[in-house]
Order: C-alpha cells, then structure tokens, then sequence
C-alpha cells in the first residue's frame, strides 16, 4: 500500500514540475524533439511490418503479394478503428496529466486497455467465425489462387487484433505521459521478430503466405506483452497493475468512447472507402493490383513522418488545454504543422528515388514495377502540397474534442472524391489505377481546404473533454 501511494506521489511530482517548473512554453525545443523523432521512428516501424510482409512474400509470386496486400487492406480498417479508440482515451490522460490529476489519468488509462482488449476480442471471434463469406464478399472477383493465399493469411492475422489493439492503447497512454521512447523499443523489437520469422518461414521452410502471417501474429503478441509489463513499473506518471482486478466505469468509457467513436468512425469510413477502391482494382487484373499493392506500401511510408508529427501533437495539444493554454495550443498546432510538411516532402523526394531499388528487390514483374514507379512520380508531387494541411491540424482539433466536425468532413468528402470519382473515371474513362490516386488527390485538397478554415475559426476550442 506504500509503495503505491509513493508512485501516485512521484506522478503527482512529475505532473506539477512539468506544469509549473517551465518559463514561457510549456514545451521546449528540445522537449518537442525528444517526444516528436521515437513517435516518427515508431509509425515508420509499425508501417514497416506490414511492408516487410508484402515485400518478402513479393518473391513467392504476384498471387502471394496480392493476397497479402487485399487482406491488409481490411486489417488497416480494423487497427485504425482500434488507433482511434486509442486515441480518444490517450486524450483524456493528456488532459488529466497537463491539469495535474494523476489519479484521474491512472484511472482512464486502466479504462482504456479495459474497453479496447473487451471490443478487439469480439472482433476477432467473429471474423474468425465469418472469415469465408466476409473475404468471398469482398474480394469475390479475385483469381483463385489468391483468394486462397488470402484465407490462410487472414485467419493469422484476425488472430492479433486484440494484440495490436492492447500494444496500441499502451503506447499511446506512455505518449500521453511524453514516454515515446518505450513504444520506440517495443516496436523494434517486434519488428526484429517479424523479419527473422519472415526469413526463416519464408525462405527457409518455404511456407509462403503463412510463414508471413504467422510471425506478425507472434511479433504482436510480443509487443503487447511488452507494453503491459512496462506500465507496471514504478515511478511513472501513469502506473497500471492488477489488470484482471480492472472494472469497467461507465463514465469513464464513455467519455473515451465520445472521443473515440467519431474517429473510429472517420478511420472505418477512410478504410471502407479503400477497400471500395480495392475492389475495383481487384478487377484490373494481377498487374494492377501487385502495383497498386506496392504503390500503397509506399505512399504509406512516405506519410509515416507526417502521421508520427500529428500524434505527438495531440499530447502536446491534450497537455495544452489541460493545463488551460489555449493560445499554445493554438501555436503549437501551427508549428508543428510546418514540421510535418517539411518532413513529408524530405520523406516523398527520399521514396520517389528509392521506388526502383525497391520494386526490384521486391522481385516484381516488370510491368508492375514500371507502374508503381509512375504511380509514386504523381504521389511525390502532389503530397507534399495538399496532404499536410488535411491531416495534420486534424490531430491537434481532434485533441482539444472536435472530434465530430472532422469525422463530418473527412467521410462526405472521401466518399465523395475518393470513391464515387474513382469509380467514375475507372468505368467511364478505362484509366485504372491512376483513377485511385487522382481520387485521391481531390480528396486531399477538399479536405485540407475545410480543415484550414475550422482550424481559423477557433470553434475546435471551444469542448471540454474532462
């Protein structure tokens, strides 16, 4: 009992010092990069599992690396829903850590893992009971050597969602508390593990698919244990022990999942809506879809840097309005925003001159490569012009609460843009997978275009998430 009240103690110290021990800002230069590079380091390692799958299994042929690439595809919306959830309980620590409340931050943080472990698990049972009809009514049109390699990898990797759901909600409760380096760890360690599974099932024991989806599943097992372990330790602003003496709170849960559901709904909406895509470049034949699979690993990567900048600025946001600083808020959604667009165009002009290399290494045929390079040419300059504005204020909004506006705008427009336009220009004018990036496109801009004068008009200032 003494020891605990202690770690309660030593939060409550490092909460006030962080508070009020600070002159002029409440982060410092040296602050933000210490809490920015481990999360940009973190996105690129996440990406990079899913990427070191589709790369290496590239080599077992078109119909494995499309598989892969089809089934990631409903794997992003799953982890993006959990990532929101996620999100919606790290901003409520942020905000009880940047108000000094300690035990209000201890107790949304056991609430989170609680509901995000409870609702990941439920998913997983009944994707696993419907994976055939759930992957046939998808993907029904596919070849049927990739529908099979799809089922195998599918059934695997349903299988880490509570995994990667519990991994996600303990990493963002140590960034709420400005602890981006233990989620650093945690994801190169896992990412070893998938590698050298990948390595040793793939190529050694010629597995194929499956000795690419079962090293995920262990390396996200890993990751979540990792995190669960650390956050018992002491000392720490945020300390979670006795986790099957956790109860759920119903105030509590709800308050995560008002700020959780809108996202979660944005990020459901996002990936419906490639998954819609999908489906139509499922029709293009094996070409189109092993190009457009690698041009999505891509893109995805080069986006990393800008994705890493707008989660660690809803800690600085959530600390921000916690503490009652709506004018730094206000700044640092502003600098940090400038951050993110210099390091997205740093990151597409760095991707555009590797696409060759890697498309070679990857072992594709030809064809696809050629177009999955010319894909990545129109990408790398449109991106760093209108992509920065429509995502990353977002994160900042979303953390002071205005969670609904972005959830509004960011679905009517990609529905709209990304979808229906896509749809049209692939059925009215045959254009194929430039369709998808030029829906894209005016996805961004249109996005972008209203997020900017939300941001202006200072309305996302106005909620009170605790």
């Amino acid at each position: 009992m003494r020891s605990a009240a202690c770690d309660r103690m030593k939060g409550i110290m490092n909460i006030k010092a962080k508070t009020i021990g600070t002159n002029g800002h409440l982060f410092s230069t040296k602050e933000l990069v210490s809490l920015l590079v481990p999360v940009i380091l973190e996105q690129f390692l996440t990406a990079l599992m899913g990427t070191m799958d589709t790369v290496m299994v590239s080599n077992v042929g078109s119909a494995a690396i499309s598989s892969v690439s089809l089934v990631d595809s409903i794997n992003t919306l799953i982890i993006q829903i959990f990532a929101a959830l996620t999100a919606g309980g790290a901003i409520v620590c942020a905000h009880y850590i940047g108000k000094g409340d300690s035990k209000g931050a201890n107790h949304s943080a056991r609430q989170l893992i609680f509901i995000v472990a409870a609702i990941s698990s439920a998913v997983t049972v009944l994707f696993l009971i419907f994976r055939f009809p759930l992957l046939h009514l998808i993907f029904g049109s596919v070849e049927k050597d990739v529908m099979q390699n799809a089922e195998i990898y599918f059934f695997y990797t349903a299988l880490s969602y509570p995994f990667i759901s519990v991994f996600s909600a303990g990493s963002a409760i140590f960034r709420s508390q400005e602890n981006t380096h233990l989620p650093l760890k945690a994801a190169i360690y896992s990412n070893l593990l998938n590698i050298g599974g990948n390595a040793v099932l793939i190529f050694g024991f010629r597995m194929g698919v499956r000795g690419a989806a079962i090293p995920t599943l262990l390396s996200r097992i890993y990751g979540a244990v990792y995190v669960l372990v650390c956050l018992r330790r002491p000392g720490q602003t945020v300390v979670i022990r006795d986790y099957a003496k956790i109860r759920p709170d119903s105030g509590n849960i709800a308050r995560i999942l008002t700020l959780g559901i809108p996202s979660g709904i944005e990020n459901g909406f996002f990936q419906l809506g490639k998954l819609a895509v999908q489906s139509t470049v499922s029709t293009m034949g094996t070409i189109s879809i092993a190009a457009q699979a690698m041009t999505n690993v891509l893109e995805n990567l080069n986006g990393m840097a800008g994705i890493g900048v707008g989660i660690a600025l809803m800690t600085v946001v959530g600390e921000c309005l916690g503490a009652g600083r709506k004018d730094e808020a206000v700044y640092y959604v502003k600098k940090l925003t400038m951050v993110a667009e210099l390091l997205v165009s740093i990151s597409c002009l760095l991707f555009w001159l590797l696409t060759k290399p890697i498309t070679a290494l990857a072992g594709m045929e030809p064809a696809s490569a050629a177009m999955c390079f010319s894909l990545m040419t129109y990408i790398s300059i449109v991106k760093p012009v209108v992509w920065t504005l429509s995502f990353v204020p977002a994160y900042g909004m979303r953390s002071a609460g205005d969670v609904k506006y972005s959830m509004t705008v960011s679905c009517i427009s990609m529905w709209i843009c990304r979808v229906t336009f896509c749809i049209f220009l692939v059925h009215r004018f045959h254009m194929g997978p430039l369709a998808v990036w030029i829906g894209m496109f005016t996805d961004w801009t249109v996005r972008g275009l209203f997020m900017s004068l939300r941001f202006h008009s200072r309305k996302w200032l106005k909620h009170n998430v605790i």
